[in-house]
């Protein structure tokens, strides 16, 4: 039986072979060059996403849901109204409390006429004391000249003992005067410090019904701001208390990229440099930025729990720094974005 002798390839077919292998080792080696001409004028990163400004939804009052106005992930303007809460609780609180302060009111014109009566009572009290003192300076007068004439055996006793009288009794009269002043002025200190407490509880009241108005107006929940909302976490019917987010606003209108720099690049990246971005969900779509802002301190300053290297364990760790690039030709791809939307961002120097 006769051995088969194997064959050997061509010479074609191995020349063949070379040909492609060397335009693969060069098609490697063109890549390998561009791609380290261009790194060494790039810094790039794939640690970096979409970012969007977000208005919370929150009730500041507590109370039933009685309307929603919105759906999940849906459009809303800055003025809508979103949310209903029942509102009849707070509407009898404001009838209550505006009674408080018209009878607050009213007790302050009445302190205030008060004061009024008192301040004339006053003026007559001092009037009456003049007068009494005009005639305690006659009694005077005359209780000198009658102990004179007696002196001189010209007056009776009882003439002189009737001027004595007189002047005792025009003395009582003035001391009386005197002490209705006092009292005159004591009653109008009265008289004002409950004009003045009349006034702070109107004051009072006037502060707790525009507290209540305030509180029945927030039963409208408006739209802080445009955009779409996120998932409603509300439901009509349902129980909300003071400062609990309802939901979400998403502004749809301004889209920024945060790119987490490796601190090793910061070197070459500069307010206002020219910034390429692609995302990852339209691989053919290239948006052009400049960089807004770099962040003054690394992520993990925000962490819950900030690394501490001075506990004895210490790690060296590349830290990564926020950098804001603002979108410059956004408008026309405005629809395609979302906040959250991973991006690569190349940064040219």
């Amino acid at each position: 039986m006769e051995k088969e002798i194997p064959s050997t390839p061509k010479k074609g077919n191995k020349k063949l072979i070379q040909l492609i292998f060397a335009a693969i080792l060069l098609a490697a080696a063109g890549f390998g060059v561009k791609e380290t001409m261009y790194s060494l004028h790039h810094e790039t990163t794939d640690n970096a996403q979409i970012e969007g400004h977000t208005y919370p939804v929150i009730s500041r009052v507590s109370g039933y849901i009685k309307k929603l106005k919105v759906s999940d992930y849906g459009q809303v303007g800055a003025t809508d109204t979103l949310v209903y809460i029942e509102d009849e609780e707070y509407r009898i609180a404001v009838d209550r409390v505006k009674g408080d302060y018209q009878l607050a009111k009213a007790n302050l014109k009445e302190a205030e006429a008060n004061k009024l009566s008192t301040e004339a009572r006053l003026r007559v009290a001092r009037s009456n004391a003049q007068v009494v003192s005009i005639q305690k300076e006659k009694a005077t007068t005359d209780l000198n000249r009658a102990k004179a004439l007696f002196a001189d055996n010209a007056l009776t006793k009882k003439a002189l003992e009737d001027a004595e009288a007189q002047f005792q009794t025009i003395s009582q009269q003035y001391q009386v005067a005197q002490n209705e002043i006092i009292l005159a002025k004591s009653n109008l200190q009265v008289a004002e410090s409950e004009v003045i407490k009349a006034h702070s509880s109107v004051e009072i009241k006037k502060a707790a019904l525009d507290q209540a108005v305030l509180d029945l107006s927030y039963t409208k929940i408006p739209a802080p701001g445009s955009g779409r909302i996120g998932k409603l976490q509300v439901e009509p019917g349902q129980f909300v208390k003071a400062g609990q987010p309802l939901f979400t606003i998403v502004d749809d209108k301004d889209f920024y990229v945060v790119a987490n720099m490796k601190e090793t690049q910061l070197e070459h990246i500069q307010v206002g440099q020219e910034a390429e971005v692609m995302i990852d969900s339209y691989p053919d779509l290239a948006l052009k930025g400049k960089v807004e802002t770099i962040s003054r301190a690394t992520g993990a300053k925000f962490s819950l729990l900030p690394p501490d290297n001075a506990t004895g364990n210490f790690v060296k760790v590349v830290q990564r720094v926020p950098v804001v690039i603002r979108l410059t030709d956004v408008k026309q791809h405005m629809d395609l974005l979302r906040a959250g939307l991973s991006v690569e961002v190349s940064l040219s120097y």
